[in-house]
C-alpha cells in the first residue's frame, strides 16, 4: 500500500515521491477557495518533510499518516490512480502555449481527420488527443507485445475451424440478422470450396490494466501499484484501425517533451513501427499472390472521416513499393463494376485485384441493400487475398471471443503453455443463450449491473451497453430469444491518471482543465497463412486510446476517445496520503508543481505523483 522511492540522505534529484493525497471531505465538502489554502499547507508541509527524512523515518512516517487516514475515513482510500508523467498542472501560459504548437503540429504532419459535424471533404481538423504520455507500466506492455504473435495463431486457427465457428454462433445465427448473413457467405464459398486459401489478418488485441484482480491473478504487479494485470477487452479482426494515428499520437508527444525541455524522457516513449508493420504484411500477401500488375484495393465507406489514417497507409505502401498501385472502392461501386474472370480473379475497370483491404463491411448500415451484400459474396469467391477473409471476420466475433473462454476450449487450439498465458488475460465472459448458464448470466446482470458490460456482434464502436442500461437492456429481453445475440463481459476497472484533453473547438480558450482519464492499450499483429501452415506471424506496433474516466465508450473515429501513447514506467507505486493542506506559492515552486482534480462525490484529490522510469 506504501512505497517510498528515492535517496537516502535529503532532498536531491534522485528523491523520486510519488504521493496521492486523498480528501474525504466531509468536513469541508469540495475543495473550494475557502479550504483550498488550510488543505494544501498540510500537503506541502508532509512532503516537504518526506523528502528530506532518510527511508526507515519515511516509512514510520507515511504509516502513521496512513494509520490516521484510515481512522479518519474508515479505510476508504483511493488505490486506482497511476502517476503522470511529469508533475501537474502545468503554468497556464505554458499549457496554452504548447497546446497551440501541438494542434499546429498534428495539423501539420496527419495526426488529424475529417469533422462529423461539419462535414467537408476539403477540411481536415486535428484528431482528439491527450498532450502528455499516459504512464503504463513498462512490463505490463512487455507482456502484451510478446503474446501478440500466440493471439495471432489463435485467431488463425479458429478461423479456420468451420465446426468451432458454426457451434460458436449457431444461436447467435438464429437471431442476428447481420451475423447470420455473414455465416451464409461463409457457407456458401466453403459449399463451392474455397478459391483462395490465403488469408491474410491484420489484427488488433486490445487490453486494459485491471485494479480489481483476485490475489492469484495479481501476478508481478506489487501490492502498492494501482493495477494488479491486465485483461483483453477484445481482438479486431476486420477494419482495424489507427495504424497510423497511433504512431502519430507518439510524435507529437515526442514534439511535447521537447517542447517542455524534457529531452530526458522521450526515451521512455517505445518505439511505434505499427504503419510500416501493417502495410508490410499487405505487401507480402500480395507477392503470395503472384502477379505483379495487381492491385490492392481498399473497402472504404461511402463518407470516410478516418480518412488520414487510411491514407497514411497508402502513402506506406508506395513509400515500400512504389510499383503496386492502391484503389479504393466502397461496396457499392464493388457491386456495380466488378467481376469474376475465367480463373476466378477480381476484376474491377480492368484492373485485376491480387489484395483486398477491407475498412468498411463490418456493420449493416455499410450494406444498402442485396447489391452490396452481392459484392462482398463475389469478394470472398475470387482469387483475391482477403484481410480479412469471410471466416476470419466471423473468428473476431463477440460471441466466439465467449466460446474461447469456455473451459477446454483454448486447448484445441493452442500448446498448454500458449493456453496458460492466454488464459490469464481474459476476462470473465458469458452466453446469454436460453439455457442454465445464460439464465444465472441474465440473473447476475439484472443483479449487478454496473459489473457488466453488454456486448452485441457489431464492431466501429457506440455499440455497447453500460451501467444501470445493463440491466434495462437485459430485463427487456431476457424471455427473448434475441438475447443469444449479445454477450455479457465483466467490466473492466483501470486506474485513472490526470492529463489534458486537446480536442477540435475547444471552449476553453486553449487551457483544457486536467481531467481523469483511462486508457486502452492495442497491439497489432499481422498474419498469414492457409489452413495447412501459418506463413507470417507477427506483433507490429501498438496504439494507445485514453478517455475521460466517466465515459463508457473510447472510440476516437467514433468521437468518443483521444490519441494516445504510452510512457512506460519501472514504478508506478504511490504513497496514499490524508490531511493535507494548500500553500500555492510553495506548492507550485520548481519540482513540486500541483494538482487539484475533482474526485467523486465528496471526495478533492491534490498530491504530487512522479511514476518512476526505466
Amino acid at each position: 500500500m506504501v512505497g517510498v522511492g528515492g535517496g537516502e540522505n535529503g532532498r536531491d534529484s534522485s528523491c523520486r515521491v510519488a504521493v496521492t493525497v486523498k480528501v474525504i471531505c466531509r468536513r469541508h465538502g469540495r475543495l473550494t477557495r475557502q479550504n483550498q489554502a488550510e488543505i494544501y499547507l498540510k500537503v506541502d508541509q508532509l512532503v516537504g518533510f518526506l523528502c528530506n527524512l532518510t527511508t526507515p523515518q519515511k516509512r514510520r512516517h507515511v504509516e502513521n499518516s496512513v494509520a490516521n487516514v484510515k481512522k479518519t475515513n474508515k479505510g476508504k482510500m483511493d488505490q486506482n490512480r497511476m502517476a503522470p508523467c511529469l508533475q501537474l498542472p502545468l503554468d497556464n501560459k505554458l499549457l496554452e502555449n504548447v497546446i497551440e504548437k501541438a494542434k499546429d503540429w498534428a495539423l501539420m504532419h496527419g495526426a488529424c481527420m475529417r469533422s462529423r459535424t461539419n462535414l467537408n471533404k476539403d477540411v481536415l481538423q486535428f484528431a482528439p488527443f491527450v498532450l502528455l504520455p499516459s504512464t503504463f507500466p513498462r512490463r505490463e506492455f512487455k507482456k502484451a507485445v510478446e503474446i501478440q504473435p500466440i493471439l495471432n495463431e489463435l485467431v488463425h486457427k479458429v478461423a479456420h475451424d468451420y465446426e468451432f465457428l458454426s457451434s460458436s454462433l449457431k444461436s447467435t445465427n438464429t437471431v442476428d440478422h447481420f451475423t447470420r448473413r455473414l455465416f451464409e457467405i461463409y457457407e456458401t464459398v466453403r459449399k463451392d470450396g474455397i478459391t483462395q486459401p490465403v488469408s491474410l489478418g491484420l489484427v488488433r488485441s486490445d487490453i486494459m490494466l485491471e485494479s480489481t484482480c483476485s490475489g492469484k491473478e495479481r501476478g508481478s504487479a506489487a501490492k502498492s501499484d494501482p493495477y494488479c494485470c491486465w485483461k483483453q477487452v477484445e481482438i479486431n479482426t476486420i477494419a482495424s484501425g489507427f495504424g497510423w494515428l497511433g504512431p502519430a499520437s507518439g510524435l507529437i508527444h515526442r514534439y511535447v517533451l521537447q517542447e517542455l525541455g524534457r529531452m530526458d524522457m522521450i526515451q521512455n516513449l517505445p518505439e511505434n513501427h505499427a504503419l510500416q508493420g501493417l502495410c508490410q504484411g499487405m505487401l507480402e500477401a500480395w507477392k503470395l499472390y503472384n502477379n505483379e500488375k495487381a492491385v490492392i484495393m481498399f473497402v472504404v465507406e461511402d463518407v470516410t472521416y478516418n480518412i488520414c489514417d487510411q491514407r497514411f497507409h497508402e502513402f506506406e505502401l508506395r513509400s515500400q513499393n512504389p510499383n503496386v498501385p492502391v484503389i479504393r472502392r466502397n461496396l457499392t461501386q464493388i457491386s456495380e463494376r466488378a467481376k469474376l474472370g475465367s480463373k476466378k480473379e477480381l476484376i474491377l475497370d480492368d484492373m485485376e485485384v491480387g489484395v483486398i483491404y477491407f475498412r468498411a463491411g463490418y456493420e449493416p448500415g455499410h450494406y444498402h441493400s442485396e447489391n452490396e451484400w452481392n459484392a462482398r459474396l463475389l469478394m470472398e469467391r475470387s482469387r483475391a487475398i482477403k484481410c480479412p477473409s469471410i471466416y476470419y471476420h466471423l473468428a473476431g466475433t463477440k460471441k466466439v471471443q465467449q466460446a474461447l473462454a469456455k473451459p477446454g476450449v483454448l486447448e484445441k487450439f493452442l500448446s498448454p503453455d500458449k493456453t496458460s498465458v492466454v488464459k490469464e488475460i481474459f476476462t470473465g465472459l458469458y452466453s446469454l443463450d436460453k439455457d442454465e448458464f445464460g439464465d444465472r448470466a441474465v440473473q447476475m446482470a439484472i443483479e449487478n449491473p454496473g459489473h457488466f458490460v453488454l456486448k452485441p456482434q457489431r464492431e466501429g464502436g457506440g455499440n455497447n451497453v453500460y451501467g444501470d442500461k445493463v440491466r434495462t437492456a437485459v430485463e427487456a429481453m431476457k424471455d427473448s430469444e434475441e438475447r443469444s445475440a449479445w454477450i455479457l463481459m465483466e467490466r473492466i476497472s483501470p486506474p485513472m491518471q490526470l492529463n489534458y484533453l486537446v480536442r477540435p473547438g475547444d471552449p476553453n480558450n486553449g487551457c483544457p482543465p486536467l481531467s481523469d482519464v483511462v486508457g486502452e492499450l492495442g497491439i497489432f499483429g499481422v498474419v498469414i497463412g492457409d489452413s495447412e501452415k501459418i506463413l507470417v506471424n507477427k506483433q507490429v506496433g501498438h496504439m494507445l486510446r485514453t478517455k475521460l474516466s466517466t465515459a463508457d465508450e473510447g472510440g476516437v473515429a467514433a468521437g468518443l476517445g483521444a490519441l494516445d501513447s504510452p510512457y512506460l514506467c519501472k514504478s508506478t507505486n504511490k504513497i496514499m496520503l490524508l490531511d493535507p493542506s494548500l500553500q500555492p506559492d510553495r506548492w507550485r515552486s520548481p519540482g513540486r508543481e500541483a494538482r487539484v482534480a475533482s474526485g467523486g462525490p465528496g471526495e478533492t484529490l491534490v498530491g504530487i505523483d512522479l511514476c518512476q522510469p526505466n
